[in-house]
């Protein structure tokens, strides 16, 4: 895991959210995911700088496209988000749940 991966796991494991269980690194379809909560039917992406190029940003796209089409929600934040509004970021996964 990145740091920014590290920092958001230590908030959002064990049931710290609406007592809602996530997982790390769960393998969906063919794409492995950062975490996901099947109660929700949600995943969290933690982007680095990869994930802005133009290549990045097409292969999130039909990635989000298949998640979409099982049903699951994705919420997507920059690892530079993680660091300097973690809370803001809580507050949308909170909301979400």
């Amino acid at each position: 895991m990145t740091d920014a991966e590290k920092l958001l796991w230590n908030k959002i494991r064990r049931k710290q959210l609406k007592e809602c269980q996530f997982y790390r690194q769960k393998a969906i379809g063919g794409y492995i995911v950062d975490f996901y909560c099947p109660k929700a039917s949600l995943i969290i992406e933690v982007d680095g700088g990869r994930h802005y190029s133009d290549e990045g940003k097409r292969k999130d796209k039909i990635r989000d496209v298949y998640m979409k089409s099982l049903g699951i929600k994705v919420l997507r934040f920059s690892d530079k988000e993680v660091f300097e509004n973690l809370e803001g970021v809580l507050k949308r996964i909170w909301d979400y749940l």
